[in-house]
């Protein structure tokens, strides 16, 4: 990216089209470590973060790592770790330049160098943005995957840990094997009570290792783990992406995001070491971050799920494209209105029709074009957080959710289909780490039926409690079968016959 020198200090610059000569200003000193170095992060927090060391100083640039990708920081490194973040939508042209990081490495042979920046006094927080994939947790336990590969390898291998848990334990460790300075570790994943969760999962690491006590004593006493929620729409950066960045920029940049206008950021008030003055950015601070979450895991995630199966069956290449579609229209309305909104309560500063209103704005965003096979990437592991407790809450009352079970057999349909069914170009680009194991379970089950419930009983990714509830299963089974015989615009208006 080219650039041009500044006396001044600012760790942002924003360009309003048609502008075309930058100021680059110098990143504050590191304060924060952060694992997952992708598009969300780069248009979140390390956005929120430039613009509060911009307005009210602090030494809190973003040490950045990647834990398998090297693309993003070789781009990054490359252009004087810059990059722009393309706000998409029909009404803003605003160009972003975070200058808030102060490193940016990638892939498993850099790790010592990413412990080695958590172990120093000056690092007050680790981040991390690594997907609900990312934490590997047990769908049986509900705690840490003791079996998945990285764990097992993480616990005999303290130098070079490969999983963002594994990573943060031994660079915790490190603290507690010299200094013993406060820290705060930071989940900015959608995953429910993620600061509580990423406590516990770290807990259950440490106490799987030869000697845990000194260090579980400096985690109970020195590390703090809030809760927060985070939302913003960052898609996948394509060709367009890169085009629009030059054309707007007059300079080529080799790692562009894309992000919607729309942004928010729900934290809870708990920082070991101090924390950059986000407040002043818009963050809100608050007790009650599970309020957020659930409105935000059930209202926006649940009913993208919805938008993204369906919308990929019905052969959308876009989020924006599946909203339009009059029958897939119909079932977020109903999804959303009886099957998510009645299991949670709305956080008191919000109304749920307001919140409702924004998102079929958001998810009308042609501009932007969200794609459906993103969206409807990794669905087994952001379901089990998405359905698994509105599916409880209705069943206590002897309700099957209709359009839940629907979204659950329209995810299958695209990442395992069976009978010889074509899911289409969108499904099979969709991305799933249990994909070979549907796979395999889709090709020996005689039946939809024997099918469906294999994956709730064999497949290790739904709760045993879900899995017990034999109503929603056949529901489900039904609602593939349909889509089979009859393609997904059969089984929706199946759906709202039963709603």
């Amino acid at each position: 990216m080219a650039s041009a020198s500044s006396s001044n200090s600012s760790p942002l610059n924003k360009i309003t089209v048609p502008q075309n000569s930058l100021i680059v200003q110098s990143a504050p000193g590191t304060g924060i470590v952060h694992i997952g170095l992708g598009n969300f992060h780069r248009a979140h927090l390390a956005f929120y973060t430039a613009c509060a060391v911009r307005d009210s100083g602090g030494d809190w640039g973003i040490f950045g790592y990647s834990l398998r990708s090297t693309a993003i920081p070789e781009a990054m490194t490359n252009q004087d770790l810059l990059y722009s973040i393309v706000t998409i939508s029909p009404t803003s042209e605003a160009i972003d330049i975070p200058g808030i990081h102060t490193g940016a490495i990638g892939g498993p042979d850099r790790v010592s160098e990413v412990l080695a920046q958590i172990s120093l006094v000056s690092t007050k927080i680790i981040s991390l943005t690594v997907t609900e994939a990312g934490y590997l947790i047990s769908p049986q336990s509900n705690g840490l995957n003791i079996q998945a590969p990285e764990i097992i390898h993480d616990l005999k291998n303290p130098l070079s840990p490969k999983s963002a848990i594994g990573i943060i334990a031994r660079g915790l460790e490190l603290r507690a094997n010299s200094h013993c300075e406060p820290i705060t570790v930071m989940s900015c994943d959608n995953l429910s009570g993620n600061g509580d969760r990423t406590r516990q999962l770290v807990l259950e690491f440490v106490s799987l290792l030869d000697s845990p006590i000194k260090l579980r004593t400096y985690i109970e006493n020195s590390v703090t783990f809030p809760n927060s929620m985070v939302d913003r729409i960052v898609p996948g950066t394509e060709l367009r992406h890169l085009e629009l960045a030059e054309e707007r920029l007059g300079v080529h940049d080799l790692s562009p995001v894309p992000a919607e206008e729309f942004s928010m950021w729900i934290v809870e008030d708990n920082f070991a070491a101090g924390r950059p003055a986000w407040e002043n950015q818009g963050v809100i601070f608050t007790d009650d971050v599970a309020a957020y979450e659930l409105m935000k895991l059930r209202l926006l995630n649940g009913t993208h799920s919805l938008l993204s199966y369906l919308g990929a069956l019905a052969g959308q290449e876009t989020i924006p494209g599946a909203r339009f579609v009059p029958y897939i229209e119909q079932a977020v309305q109903t999804i959303l209105n009886k099957e998510f909104l009645p299991s949670f309560t709305m956080p008191p500063a919000l109304k749920a029709e307001d919140y409702i209103s924004q998102l079929f704005s958001r998810w009308s965003n042609t501009v932007l074009g969200d794609r459906t096979s993103r969206v409807g990437s990794d669905g087994s592991t952001k379901l089990p957080q998405r359905i698994t407790e509105p599916v409880l809450f209705h069943q206590r009352s002897g309700v099957v959710p209709q359009y839940i079970a629907l979204t659950v057999a329209a995810w299958l349909a695209c990442v395992a289909p069976i009978k010889g069914f074509d899911p289409g170009a969108d499904a099979r680009a969709m991305k799933d780490p249990s994909k070979e194991k549907l796979l395999e379970l889709a090709a020996v089950k005689s039946s939809t039926h024997e099918f469906v419930t294999s994956v709730f009983n064999e497949a290790a990714i739904f709760s045993t409690e879900l899995a017990q509830h034999l109503d929603f299963i056949e529901t489900i089974a039904m609602y593939l079968d349909q889509i089979i015989e009859n393609g997904i615009h059969s089984a929706a208006d199946l759906a709202a016959s039963r709603s």
